[in-house]
């Protein structure tokens, strides 16, 4: 087998949704893949329906159905079925004509354990399990024929089944269960069903007991990756040891343990499988690996377990390690080999031939080693030297290796810092955040706001924590320190200007036809030549370094649910200052008709809009309090109320221009004739 063992770190979510206090989401949310809808119940009856955009689950589709939902099955190839505690079994389109209809109860007594959905051909087909009094009962439904037949599973002695996982194959569905004796059964399940009998018993038979050489694996789930293949999560341990929670893989054809992986910071228990990746939670974060089972051959089964008394515990190759690993290549040299863990018997097979390794065939795990104790710039030739060869297998992971390898390097060596490579490897590679996370950790440490600004401007996943912390980097370090450092203009310098910012220029806003200043309310109490809105010669706050520093942060991705604790932290002074460039950027967005900023990196206004907003909701008591910025929210406040006034004016010229277009399609004019047109 091939593993990658990829982390999932500081992950950046596409979507967050809530619901109300004391409202519990009941069942899995699942995906209708035709629609691209998501689809959850809460408090057992109230079925959901939203999309990617909808972020408020109260205004969202809501139905409230007769009975409970168990578990909603979504298939890529058919529409999503819903299986309620009662045994019945609607898909959602016909649920949806009638959200009230009664579902019948099938089970009675009975309690529903696990259930799993397939398509067979071109209809549904629904499984369940039950338990009632201790025996377990499994039934089959087919909704396109609306046929249901029910079977009971045979006992065994002293066990009972702990979990269920099945899949369908020439119109027999394999059912594996997990019994309580730490062994699984497989129970064949056939779709045709030819018996008049009301209620058929299903033999089991042993398929794997799941202990090796004195150890026993208590499992707590587990899935099915082909016909020769299951994977199992749970505690293994040995006589007198204590128990540790792993991850293994299973030959079922040989009755073999594959390779085993260590879970030391613990799981939820729950497992799942989709498209040769497995995932499951590791201490307090989703790890996401990949697998690649071989056919099942005698030599394989017997390889794996020849002269070891444990199982083999085989190296997964993690990417936050992978700079200790080994990329291992074909002999054929193919760039399209993947990531590959070696076991013992091969790796003692090397030992008596390492010598004879030439330079040109080691991997990169083997070159990071071999240049752990060498020069600074021996260090750095052979890193680009590696980084040159184009057609090193998986390049990209390569890269961040390379990266990892230098932020090591300055983590053991605080003199050591090599600003130029990382700048050159971070603007002409795609790298992102979670290939080298330890990166701009470092830049944030070092005050390196070059480096920050092209890693916001090129890393499409940076946390929002670390965005934060180059926004309060930015805003506290000090402008004479900017002047001398070579910062990326490119965002600012087509419309800061700062010697005609800085002169004292009065402008006023002339909204059709009329000066601004007339139309104030009344509530005011500064004179016509106090109120003119947009700036009074207001200049841009902060330096043009500055400035570009700020602009890669507002062009930053990131979630609202989880910057604005963040923000909260920003000190008072830092907050004003922030505002008031802020306010300065839709001074200058709204000069314009476009409203665009010039400029490939310029934040847009819809940007400025919202940080300002973010800004506001989290210091909103600060700003209120500090004399400085009461007198800026006061100017922003005229500013965006003429602006609404403006844009008003706006769309009653636009209704008065279309009434006209509409009369003079009504009229047809034969003659040469002059209109004057006037507007009140």
């Amino acid at each position: 087998m091939q593993n990658i063992n990829m982390q999932v770190s500081d992950q950046k979510p596409l979507g967050c949704w809530s619901v109300k206090h004391r409202q519990i989401i009941t069942c899995p949310v699942v995906c209708n893949f035709e629609t691209h809808e998501y689809i959850a119940v809460h408090d057992d009856k109230v079925l959901r329906i939203w999309k990617n955009e909808d972020i408020n689950l109260d205004k969202v589709f809501k139905a409230t159905l007769s009975a409970d939902v168990y578990r909603i099955h979504s298939l890529p190839n058919g529409g999503p079925v819903v299986l309620f505690k009662g045994g019945g079994v609607r898909t959602l389109d016909v649920l949806l004509e009638a959200p009230q209809q009664e579902i019948e109860n099938i089970i009675s007594d009975e309690v529903i354990k696990w259930s799993e959905a397939f398509m067979e051909g071109q209809q549904h087909v629904l499984m369940f399990a039950t338990e009632k009094d201790g025996d377990f009962f499994v039934y089959v439904q087919k909704l396109k024929t609306n046929s249901l037949h029910k079977y009971k599973l045979e006992q065994q002695e002293l066990s009972k089944p702990t979990g269920f996982t099945a899949y369908i194959k020439n119109r027999i569905i394999t059912l594996l269960c997990l019994y309580s004796n730490d062994s699984v059964y497989k129970v064949q399940v056939p779709l045709q069903q030819n018996t008049e009998d009301e209620q058929q018993t299903l033999p089991t038979s042993l398929l794997l007991n799941l202990s090796v050489s004195g150890s026993v694996l208590k499992a707590t789930s587990f899935v099915v990756l082909d016909k020769d293949h299951v994977a199992v999560l749970g505690s293994l341990a040995a006589s007198g040891d204590e128990s540790k929670e792993c991850l293994t893989i299973w030959n079922t054809k040989f009755q073999t343990l594959q390779t085993s992986k260590e879970l030391p910071l613990g799981t939820s228990g729950q497992l799942w499988c989709y498209e040769e990746k497995f995932f499951f939670t590791h201490g307090k974060v989703l790890t996401v690996m990949m697998y690649k089972c071989e056919t099942a051959s005698l030599a394989a089964a017997v390889g794996k377990l020849k002269d070891r008394q444990t199982p083999d515990v085989s190296s997964f190759v993690d990417w936050n390690t992978l700079g200790d690993e080994e990329l291992v290549a074909s002999p054929e040299s193919q760039p399209s080999v993947a990531l590959k863990s070696e076991s013992k018997m091969t790796l003692r097979s090397k030992r008596n031939t390492v010598a004879k390794v030439q330079p040109d065939t080691l991997s990169v795990g083997q070159h990071l080693l071999k240049l752990k104790d060498v020069s600074t710039t021996v260090f750095e030739e052979e890193l680009r030297q590696l980084m040159s060869k184009a057609q090193i297998p998986d390049f990209q992971a390569t890269i961040g290796c390379v990266v990892t390898a230098l932020v090591n390097r300055c983590k053991t060596n605080p003199k050591y810092y090599p600003q130029n490579l990382l700048l050159q490897i971070v603007q002409t590679r795609d790298l992102s955040y979670s290939l080298c996370p330890d990166l701009m950790a470092v830049a944030l440490e070092k005050k390196d706001v070059h480096l920050l600004q092209i890693c916001l401007q090129r890393f499409p996943d940076i946390p929002e924590e670390i965005t934060y912390a180059c926004l309060q980097v930015f805003l506290s370090i000090s402008e004479a320190c900017l002047q001398r450092t070579d910062v990326s203009l490119e965002s600012i310098t087509s419309y800061i200007d700062t010697e005609f910012d800085n002169k004292e220029v009065k402008t006023e806003i002339v909204e059709n036809g009329f000066n601004a200043e007339l139309e104030q309310d009344i509530c005011d109490s500064k004179s016509p030549e106090e109120t003119h809105v947009p700036t009074d010669g207001e200049s841009c706050p902060v330096g043009l370094q500055k400035a570009a520093l700020l602009n890669a942060v507002l062009r930053s991705a990131y979630s609202e649910t989880f910057i604005l604790p963040h923000l909260k932290n920003l000190p008072a002074q830092q907050a004003v200052l922030f505002l008031r460039y802020l306010y300065y950027l839709y001074v200058k967005c709204s000069e314009k008709i476009n409203t665009a900023l010039p400029g490939t990196q310029s934040p847009t206004i819809n940007q400025i809009m919202d940080w300002m907003c973010l800004l506001l909701d989290a210091h909103f008591t600060v700003m209120v309090m500090l004399p400085e910025a009461k007198e800026l929210l006061s100017k922003l406040h005229k500013f965006v109320r003429a602006q609404v006034r403006f844009y008003s004016e706006l769309n009653k010229i636009e209704g008065s221009l279309h009434e006209l277009q509409r009369l003079n399609h009504q009229k047809d004019c034969q003659t040469y004739s002059i209109e004057v047109l006037e507007l009140i």
